[in-house]
This record gives C-alpha cells, sequence and structure tokens, in this order.
C-alpha cells in the first residue's frame, strides 16, 4: 500500500512540473521570410555623377620659324600673362632678309621718282607740241594756202608722238609703282615673321611642361601634323571644365546657366559650378549627353585631373506609398512583389514611381501597412505558408 501511495504521488509531481508540458507544434511547412512594410515617406530622386576636371584651354606653344633658343623667360608652375615674352628665337638669317627687302623698295621708291620726273617730262614735251600743232592748224583753217599741208601734217604727228610718250612714261610708273608694292610686302612678310622670334603667350595661364632649353634648335611648327617640339605647354587653369556624362533620363532637367554644387574629395570642399554648355545631342553608346560646368578658380587650388562628384536632384515626392528597393522582382509592365496576406505568399503586380537608392514609390498594386517579403525570391510560390519577420525600423 505505501509503495502505491508513492507512485501516485511521483505522476503527480511530473504532471505538475511544467517543463513536461508538450511544446507548440509550429504550423506545418511556413517558412520564415524577411519582410519589410509599405509605409509612407518623402522621396527625393538623385544621381550622383563623376568627372574630372580639365583645363578651359591648353596648348602646346610653337615656334612658328626655325632657329635656336637664345633665351627661355618661364619654366613648369609660372602664371604667365597674355602677350607675356616666353622665349626668344635667334635666326641671324633673316636679320639679314629684313634688310635685303628695306634696301630693295628704296631702290624701288627711286626708281618711281625717276619715273615721276620723266612722266613730267614727256607731258611739258606734248603740251609745247601739242600747242604749236594747234597754232599750225588755226593758221592754215584761217588762211589757205600760207602754211604748206607738210607742215600741218608733221605737226600733227609730233602731237601723237608725244600723246603716245605720256602713255608709255605713265604705263612704266604704274608698273614700278607695283613693284614698290610687291616689295613692300615682301618686306613686311619678313619683319612679321622676325617677330616670331619673340614667342609670347596667348592667354593667361600656367606653365604646366617646359620642352626646350637655351641653345636647343626648334623647327617651325606649321601644321598640326608637324614633329616639330614645342617651346612650353601652356594651360589656362584660373577657370575649369567639368564634362558630365547626362544620362537621357536627367537631360530635360539640364540647362545652361543652372548652378550645381561640386563635391571635390581631394580637398574634402563642396564648391559652386555653373552649366555653360550642352552637347545637344546624345551618344549613341552611353546614351548620354555631354554637358560642360564652369568652374571658377582664381586662387588655382583645383587642378586639372581631380576628380569632382555632381549630385542632380531629379524630382521630390511627398508622403507617398513606399516599399524597400529589394523588395521588387521585374521592371516596368512586369514589376511585381510578393505580399504576405493571412500567411501566404501572394505575387502582387504594382505600379513603380520614382525610384531611390534604397526606397520605390508604390503607385498602385499595395496598401499601407502591407508586408512584403525583400532580399531574394527564389523558390517562393503562390499560396505558400510564410512567418514574417519584420526587418528593422520603417520610414
Amino acid at each position: 500500500m505505501k509503495k502505491f501511495l508513492c507512485l501516485i504521488l511521483a505522476l503527480g509531481l511530473v504532471s505538475c512540473d511544467p517543463r513536461s508540458e508538450a511544446p507548440k507544434p509550429q504550423e506545418e511547412g511556413a517558412l520564415v521570410v524577411p519582410v519589410g512594410k509599405a509605409v509612407r515617406a518623402d522621396l527625393t530622386g538623385k544621381i550622383v555623377l563623376s568627372a574630372e576636371f580639365q583645363a578651359f584651354q591648353e596648348i602646346d606653344v610653337m615656334a612658328k620659324v626655325s632657329g635656336y633658343v637664345k633665351a627661355i623667360n618661364v619654366d613648369i608652375g609660372d602664371r604667365v600673362h597674355a602677350g607675356q615674352l616666353l622665349a626668344t628665337l635667334e635666326i641671324p638669317e633673316m636679320a639679314d632678309e629684313e634688310a635685303k627687302a628695306s634696301a630693295a623698295v628704296e631702290g624701288a621708291k627711286a626708281d618711281i621718282a625717276a619715273l615721276q620726273d620723266e612722266v613730267r617730262r614727256v607731258e611739258s614735251v606734248r603740251e609745247m607740241t601739242h600747242l604749236s600743232f594747234s597754232r599750225i592748224d588755226t593758221v592754215s583753217k584761217k588762211e589757205k594756202g600760207l602754211v604748206p599741208q607738210q607742215e600741218v601734217d608733221e605737226a600733227r604727228a609730233h602731237d601723237v608722238v608725244a600723246e603716245a610718250q605720256i602713255a608709255e612714261a605713265r604705263s612704266r610708273l604704274r608698273a614700278a609703282e607695283q613693284k614698290v608694292r610687291a616689295m613692300q610686302a615682301e618686306e613686311s612678310r619678313i619683319r612679321t615673321m622676325f617677330k616670331y622670334t619673340s614667342i609670347t603667350a596667348p592667354f593667361d595661364g600656367v606653365i604646366t611642361k617646359r620642352y626646350a632649353n637655351l641653345g636647343a634648335m626648334v623647327q617651325a611648327g606649321t601644321s598640326s601634323q608637324t614633329q616639330a617640339m614645342p617651346i612650353v605647354r601652356l594651360s589656362q587653369n584660373n577657370t575649369l571644365r567639368l564634362v558630365l556624362p547626362v544620362p537621357e533620363s536627367a537631360v530635360s532637367r539640364i540647362h545652361p546657366g543652372q548652378t550645381l554644387d561640386l563635391r571635390v574629395s581631394a580637398l574634402n570642399e563642396t564648391i559652386p559650378g555653373r552649366v555653360a554648355r550642352i552637347a545637344g545631342t546624345l551618344q549613341m553608346a552611353t546614351r548620354t549627353m555631354d554637358t560642360q560646368v564652369d568652374v571658377s578658380n582664381a586662387n588655382l587650388k583645383l587642378i586639372p585631373g581631380m576628380y569632382a562628384e555632381v549630385t542632380l536632384n531629379l524630382d521630390e515626392r511627398h508622403g507617398v506609398l513606399t516599399v524597400p528597393l529589394d523588395a521588387i522582382e521585374g521592371a516596368g509592365a512586369t514589376a511585381h512583389v510578393y505580399a504576405v496576406r493571412e500567411g501566404k505568399v501572394q505575387t502582387v503586380p504594382v505600379t513603380l514611381g520614382l525610384e531611390t537608392a534604397q526606397k520605390v514609390e508604390i503607385r498602385s498594386g499595395l496598401e499601407e501597412g502591407e508586408m512584403v517579403i525583400v532580399g531574394r525570391h527564389a523558390g517562393l510560390q503562390n499560396g505558400q505558408k510564410v512567418s514574417p519577420k519584420v526587418l528593422g525600423a520603417e520610414g
């Protein structure tokens, strides 16, 4: 009897132990899935474009004429102004050519003076012969037979010859004047070429490279295909260009005169820029349009080659229904989400709106507060039982 009572007591203690309760079974086939909620939020659509600064203009300064470098007045890093003397070439034979051309012009001018005297002399002779012919001709007409006809004819012939001599003298004078003009043009050409021995800066800028040294022989840079050695490289850096590849979707929001903020990581600064030029056409390979932004750089702290990032605000939406971006499957007309409704997966087509880096606007298909599966969606099927697990705070 005692053993029987002990057995009943032991069974009662076991039944009162809460750990002896059988665990509640989970719903069969339920898969734990991460979900996000459809919530209302403010969205700002923006894109970030990167580009490198370029000099506003940059050239290799060439010599127009061949010669030896007699002096070079600048070096790398020097700031120069338009018209400033950069280098001087030595071309002794060109000075001789200039002197020769000047002497030829002076000789031709002397010839002109002589021909002008000859014209005046011939005109004087012609005046006398014409006066003589006029007198004889008048007398012969008034007094018939007083002057022999032969004398009248001879006087007329002398008058015609004198007229022809005037025409010849004037023609030789014009030819001499044309010759002087040609010689003066040649003299001017040589003087102009001689001026090219002084090589000056075409615009304000910075010397970024020096090619030539004293005594170096440089060839004339007469075409873009020449192999002639430049003197220096000049870069205009007080204003820089930033060429942005604006995508097709943002082209309509870019216009000349628009101000942009440029983030320069190398300087840890944000500086203003202005849209100066747009290409007006898309590059077919990239579907982007080159957009040039001018950036003031008076203190030269920006260096060509530095990178800058530009954030373009494309659109804004306030209080719109949104879901996490990685909840979306497909795109355009095929876009859909996997919603969790009554513990089961349901594929829901949605209409998308503005998209940001983390969220996307839902224009139709969902209600506020509904849960959608985020992350990987492989293997999910309509009607599948799931156990949702909300990720993080929403908003």
